[in-house]
């Protein structure tokens, strides 16, 4: 079959689904998508056939395996087939409708027509290969944790952020259409930074407003010339564990965070670490088997 696309089809825990993203996003999926099965969450991933081999795909569904024996959920099962060019384009968008988060914003995919009745601010989205898409609970928590900071009468004005493992973007354009000022966006991922740009512009944001480039807390610190008021990251809890001392290198003593990505099972050694980088967790949300951690520095 000509211009043939893997699609992968595995039926997990629900709690699984950002590791199961996690994982086909560096297997190299151009598209995933997921769906809630009764008690179990279908996710599905693409990727073009000459890019893997069926032991590569064998591989791919023992790391999985790994992966929820260690976290301790139960085991996903994986499933997969070939479909042409032209199915793989459209399948993992037929799920995907227009979001509302917290009390201002709508996640709009740029592939819908923007609605004309809706007083919140549109975030216009294509996702592309990249995390985020406003349909994961940490997606969702970190938008109303921004929400909350961002229109809270208290807070200063003019602020400058950085999101650290950024995906697509929606964190950090979110934050620019709920009044930061500036925001620097990182990500390790060529494509996601190529997505983020992409959606940067969907939003008609300016580039100077919003920077987006390739790497890490260290590429931040180059960036800026002026500790950062508040920090984004909705990865996973053993990076956000590895990066934190970075992250509070590069903040001021009044800055502010959000994390995410983290299983509530993690939320311990997460918040053991933040207490060793002088942080203080003003509040704790959980959504479904995560959490969110809203914080400043002590």
């Amino acid at each position: 079959m000509a211009n043939s696309w893997w699609e992968l089809q595995i039926f997990c825990d629900p709690v699984l689904e950002e590791v199961i993203f996690w994982r086909l996003e560096n297997f190299g999926c151009r598209g995933t998508a997921s769906e809630i099965k009764g008690n179990h969450c279908l996710v599905k991933g693409y990727l073009p056939q000459e890019q893997a081999e069926l032991l590569d795909l064998a591989a791919l569904s023992l790391w999985l395996r790994q992966d929820a024996l260690v976290l301790g959920f139960s085991i996903p099962t994986m499933q997969w087939h070939l479909i042409d060019e032209e199915d793989w384009s459209s399948s993992w968008k037929a799920h995907w409708q227009p979001q509302e988060i917290g009390d201002r914003l709508l996640i709009n995919p740029t592939w819908l027509p923007v609605p004309t009745d809706s007083d919140r601010i549109v975030l216009r989205l294509d996702p592309g290969v990249a995390f985020g898409t406003g349909n994961h609970a940490t997606t969702q928590l970190c938008l109303e944790a921004l929400e909350m900071r961002l229109t809270d009468p208290e807070t200063e004005s003019n602020l400058i952020l950085a999101d650290i493992g950024c995906g697509s973007g929606i964190l950090s354009i979110g934050s620019v259409l709920l009044g930061a000022e500036k925001v620097y966006a990182v990500d390790i991922d060529p494509l996601a930074v190529r997505s983020a740009r992409s959606n940067r512009t969907l939003n008609n944001i300016n580039s100077e407003r919003l920077i987006v480039e390739q790497g890490s807390v260290d590429r931040v610190k180059q960036l800026i010339d002026r500790p950062v008021d508040g920090i984004v990251c909705n990865i996973l809890a053993e990076v956000i564990i590895d990066l934190l001392p970075q992250m509070s290198a590069i903040v001021k003593p009044t800055s502010w965070g959000i994390l995410s990505g983290i299983l509530v099972e993690q939320a311990k050694p997460v918040a053991d670490v933040l207490e060793e980088q002088g942080w203080i967790v003003a509040a704790l949300w959980r959504r479904q088997e995560w959490c969110c951690f809203n914080i400043r520095r002590s």
